[in-house]
């Protein structure tokens, strides 16, 4: 691995040869068992760490015993047979021959991000034939959500507990480098969720033989915070980032909550040395997720953030709702929206509803450094029933907003399904049995106590139970709506306003900076940025039912893009209900 001496897992040696590496400090007692081949004890090295070098090659099955009793799977595994209550095998890193090894990735002006759970479309090989149609539409990255191996057959992602290892039912290693590979021939970069704040709740056994790994002065949702002030812990993370990007050669990670990293230095350090590894001229994109709103990890060390404020308040005024963290953008709604538009986030200090000061000034930001989407995994998955906003608002309402989200110098996201206006839920689903299973179904139902649809006990018994079969078989999006003519025309809506992006916005779009953004109205707005050619790009749009007066175009002002409104009304300066107007204004 280029930049790094890996110090966690099995590393293959040569054909014949595997160092075997656990970080046990609680064990007194480690031995590798080999299928076929018995047992081999590990040599007790510093620090806690055993280490052993075996005869054995790549394909070879294997797990650790802890203390003559306890046999658990590798937790830096390459590959597990199946799940992480099976063996771990030895993996061959080098053994893919790839078909596009110069390609360097693209700038990040030119992403349009497409998420998808790999599972939901059937697995690695099922996505790369979904990889035509995506480039047809005019996106520039897929992001899979996470792929590390998690219990049972069907899970989000976000319960993984062998992060090194791909999730066994969606493919192989290898079958996933040949995703990647056919992504990088047609173009589109390849980005993969990670998480590092936390393991799920089944199939994690470090806290048996490495309690160090964990620190019980902080809680978290999930239990006992990651100690990332342990190297070795540090390492294990640092590590896995490096092996995403070069042993499969992804072009970006998002790192999922940040915010409940406790160590914010460990962030700062996987990003160094995720830089200090690439080759001159490559592409490498670090997203971050984070509650936080910390705006000086995207000075330097991060590429963007995904704009939750920008989401959260476009939900709000496309549908009215403002229960629990809704609440936080339901007052002075459109004023919040322009803030977003001219200044990133929304949050910048100010309190929640809670009384929490949350975020720092992000006004000086480039407008590239915000992720801005309608519709995500979480926002709509996180919903009691799983339903997208084709299903919550107005066709004409939410045209008005996709307009926005395309035409926006903020990169824009779409969520599997979202471009042909999938009507399918998402849900959210695991594969947990016995009591976890039990504790997952009440405590995700227990989740909604806030919401007034839930609030009574009958109402919260109607949220799907995530480990039943057919919650997960009722979030695969059907694709047969493809053939519909309201989808169609949907899919013809995303192509055309995704070509406009490409051919006017993105080649203006490196250091595009907020001009400012005004309230025209309930529910409107105008907003302004200055583009790297000087050119004035400028947003009006109408998210109400009733007409507002539109500011005065330039007369040297060129129209990009209309919906919702006619040439008369923009001589007529009206912005009728549900529109948006795109200008830009190359001679100012």
């Amino acid at each position: 691995m280029p930049g790094l001496k890996a110090s966690h897992g099995a590393q293959l040696l040569d054909p014949c040869h595997t160092r075997f590496r656990l970080w046990a400090p609680d064990a007194r007692q480690v031995d590798l068992r080999v299928a076929g081949g018995g047992l081999h004890a590990l040599q007790p090295q510093a620090d806690g760490w055993f280490e052993a070098t075996v005869a054995v090659g790549a394909g070879v099955e294997y797990c650790y015993r802890i203390n003559d009793r306890l046999e658990v799977p590798d937790p830096a595994s390459r590959q597990q047979r199946r799940g992480p209550h099976s063996p771990s095998l030895v993996v061959d890193p080098q053994s893919y021959s790839w078909d596009t090894p110069d390609w360097q990735g693209r700038p990040w002006e030119e992403t349009v991000i497409y998420e998808l759970h790999v599972g939901a479309l059937g697995g690695f090989r099922q996505v790369e034939g979904w990889l035509p149609h995506l480039r047809e539409l005019g996106v520039t990255a897929i992001e899979l959500m996470p792929l590390n191996e998690v219990p049972g057959e069907r899970n989000w992602g976000y319960d993984g507990v062998l992060p090194y290892a791909p999730q066994s039912s969606y493919g192989t290693p290898d079958e996933l480098k040949h995703l990647v590979d056919r992504a990088h021939a047609l173009g589109l970069m390849v980005f993969i969720d990670v998480v590092y704040n936390h393991f799920g709740p089944d199939g994690n056994f470090l806290a048996e033989y490495a309690s160090d790994f964990f620190r019980n002065d902080i809680p978290t949702p999930w239990g006992a915070a990651i100690d990332f002030r342990k190297p070795q812990v540090r390492d294990f993370f640092i590590e896995n980032a490096l092996m995403w990007v070069h042993e499969y050669r992804v072009d970006g990670l998002r790192l999922d909550a940040v915010h409940a990293i406790e160590d914010r230095s460990l962030l700062t350090e996987l990003a160094e040395r995720v830089k200090a590894s690439l080759s001159e001229g490559r592409h490498l994109h670090l997203i971050l997720e984070n509650e936080g709103n910390d705006a000086h990890l995207l000075e330097r060390h991060y590429r963007a953030q995904w704009n939750d404020d920008g989401h959260n308040v476009l939900h709000h005024l496309l549908t009215g709702e403002q229960d629990s963290y809704y609440a936080d953008f339901a007052a002075n709604g459109t004023e919040k929206l322009a803030r977003c538009l001219r200044e990133g986030f929304i949050y910048q200090g100010q309190a929640n509803r809670h009384g929490k000061a949350r975020g720092t000034p992000s006004a000086h930001l480039d407008a590239t450094r915000f992720v801005l989407f309608l519709q995500n995994h979480d926002q709509i998955g996180n919903r009691a029933l799983g339903e997208r906003l084709i299903n919550l608002t107005g066709e004409a309402q939410l045209k008005a907003a996709v307009a926005l989200l395309v035409l926006s110098p903020m990169v824009p996201l779409l969520f599997m399904g979202e471009e042909w206006g999938c009507s399918q839920p998402f849900l959210f689903f695991t594969d947990h049995h016995g009591e976890l299973a039990s504790a997952v179904r009440e405590g995700r139902r227990n989740e909604f106590r806030e919401f007034a649809a839930f609030a009574d006990e009958q109402q919260r018994e109607r949220i799907p139970d995530p480990n039943s079969p057919e919650t997960f078989t009722q979030s695969q999006p059907n694709l047969g709506e493809l053939n519909e003519p309201r989808h169609r025309a949907w899919l013809e809506y995303y192509r055309h306003l995704l070509s406009l992006r490409h051919g006017q916005l993105i080649p203006r779009l490196p250091g595009a900076r907020s001009q400012g953004a005004q309230v025209l109205g309930p529910k409107a707005v105008s907003a302004r940025w200055r583009m790297a050619d000087e050119a004035l790009w400028r947003i009006d749009l109408n998210l109400s039912s009733q007409p507002c007066a539109l500011p005065p175009l330039s007369a040297t002002a060129e129209i990009i893009f209309t919906v919702g409104l006619t040439l008369a009304d923009s001589r007529e300066q009206r912005l009728p209900g549900c529109s948006a107007l795109i200008s830009m204004d190359k001679k100012l």
